[in-house]
């Protein structure tokens, strides 16, 4: 606590100006008190302490003391003297941590102050990635955090530290450290069939750090883009905030399907796609569309936006090379991110840009973009070419596939007409990543009611329908639902409170 602004700040007041110096720390006191800026328990600095902080006489700090013990506001103990626990409002600290644990009775901001906000931000979607408590089902986009091999990771970062120079601390390579964009292009040759070389790499904070990059160098204000419908709410939040124009693109059984009236009547200047396993529906997008859309880009002169997110776990069938890899010099900028692969804290992710853009971007990140955390690129590509993160995407790969395989036996017993009821909701998208799509086959199944009774009860199911872009499709009725964080044998437990929430249709 700085005394010495607190009684700054109360003394500004020009009503209190002409009291006499005991009386306004008596009274600064016993205001931070009430407030709750000194919380129950707090210990007040030593009387003469505070008097050489606050430049008065040790008698004035004597005198607010005594007067605040007299009137219950303090008392003395073996540390000194400590606001009394009944009185004392909670701290700030305190009242924080009790609204996030309280987090669905937070009250709403103050509307007014919205009016401060410029209609850009207005227009940007809400949408929450992940939850605080790693742990609820069935968060997407949320690792096996318990299987990560921390002790390691710690070793590998003592290890840079041990090894930086005091030159490392200055401003970092504008396109990140050179051993980790060697290391992510080795990788992603032999397990993307990639074609790039290491100076096309550009490391970032993670997808949506890499997003807003594309969105502001690539394109205008007013530009139009397209997405998938349903499609990812992050990209969708990074694309109005550039104030593009985004036009939702309908996807089938076989990815996204854009027309040829779209490409003469809509020509987009990006092209925003989840290829290896579509956002929310885990739709694979097929070969023939792949190259379809290569072409296309490249006669349109639009750039393809290739989200990547979590190639690395194919659970039936062998992994599909990615859609940069398919055509030599292809209009494609490669996302990428380690927060799916190993934990969302590390904030890393990559892009891979065509060649020819190479030269323009850095020169454009060198004076705008964050340029630090060596020792965690450091760290990660020690991890890297140690062949360490090969063999954890193995065993997360073994993990995720025995919890992918309990989750659709559940929904499939307890939803899908195994046990013997009529079957209410279809399972998509199961083949690969880290979540799956339930379709709910009533097309006016209130899925946004559901997810909210879930939350309540401690469950986290998405609801598709808030992922449609635009008006061209139906939308999706039923969840997004990560199972990547859910142990298999709780499985049933948590699908049994899901079919509870589709069972009532739209829970009271």
């Amino acid at each position: 606590m700085d005394y010495q602004l607190l009684f700054s700040q109360f003394t500004a007041n020009a009503a209190h100006t002409r009291w006499p110096r005991q009386r306004q720390l008596h009274e600064c006191l016993r205001h931070a008190i009430r407030q709750g800026t000194l919380g129950s328990g707090a210990r007040l600095p030593a009387s003469r302490t505070l008097a050489q902080e606050l430049g008065v006489s040790r008698n004035t700090v004597l005198y607010a003391y005594n007067q605040l013990a007299t009137e219950g506001f303090v008392r003395p103990d073996q540390r000194g003297t400590v606001v009394a626990p009944a009185l004392g409002a909670p701290t700030q600290t305190t009242r924080r941590a009790t609204a996030s644990r309280n987090a669905l009775s937070t009250p709403e901001p103050n509307p007014h102050l919205r009016a401060h906000l410029s209609r850009r931000a207005l227009s940007v979607p809400i949408y929450e990635q992940g939850s605080v408590d790693a742990a609820t089902a069935f968060t997407p986009g949320v690792p096996a955090l318990q299987d990560f091999p921390l002790t390691l990771w710690r070793r590998l970062l003592e290890r840079a530290w041990r090894t930086m120079r005091k030159a490392q601390l200055n401003y970092a390579d504008p396109q990140g450290e050179a051993p980790l964009r060697e290391a992510i292009a080795n990788h992603l040759r032999v397990a993307r069939g990639a074609l790039l070389d290491s100076s096309q790499v550009f490391i970032t904070d993670g997808t949506q750090h890499s997003l807003d990059i594309v969105a502001h160098a690539f394109a205008d204000a007013g530009d139009k883009m397209w997405i998938e419908s349903p499609g990812y709410l992050g990209a969708l939040a990074a694309f109005k905030g550039a104030q593009l124009k985004p036009l939702g693109m309908v996807v089938d059984a076989q990815g996204i399907a854009p027309s040829a009236a779209d490409w003469q009547r809509h020509r987009p200047r990006l092209v925003y796609v989840t290829p290896s396993h579509q956002f929310p529906t885990g739709t694979v997008l097929s070969l023939e569309r792949r190259l379809a859309l290569i072409a296309q880009a490249r006669a349109a002169g639009s750039l393809l936006i290739e989200d990547d997110y979590d190639s690395e776990f194919r659970h039936d069938g062998p992994p599909l090379s990615c859609m940069q890899g398919l055509a030599p010099d292809a209009p494609v900028i490669y996302l990428g991110t380690f927060s799916k692969t190993l934990f969302p804290a590390l904030r890393i992710g990559f892009m891979v840009v065509p060649a020819g853009l190479v030269a323009p971007l850095r020169q454009l990140l060198s004076r705008s973009a964050p340029r630090g955390r060596v020792a965690e690129q450091w760290a990660l590509a020690d991890f890297m070419h140690s062949g360490q993160f090969s063999l954890h995407l193995r065993r997360m790969r073994r993990l995720y596939r025995q919890r992918r395989d309990a989750l659709v036996a559940e929904l499939e017993r307890q939803l899908g007409g195994a046990d013997g009821q009529a079957a209410v909701a279809d399972v998509y998208g199961g083949s690969a990543g880290m979540h799956l799509a339930l379709r709910l086959r009533d097309p006016q199944a209130n899925d946004v009611a559901m997810s909210h009774w879930l939350r309540q009860h401690g469950l986290v199911a998405h609801a598709l329908s808030e992922h449609t872009i635009g008006q061209r499709m139906q939308p999706w009725r039923g969840f997004v639902l990560g199972y990547a964080q859910v142990p298999a044998e709780q499985m049933a437990e948590k699908v049994a409170l899901l079919a509870k929430a589709v069972r009532l249709g739209t829970p009271p």
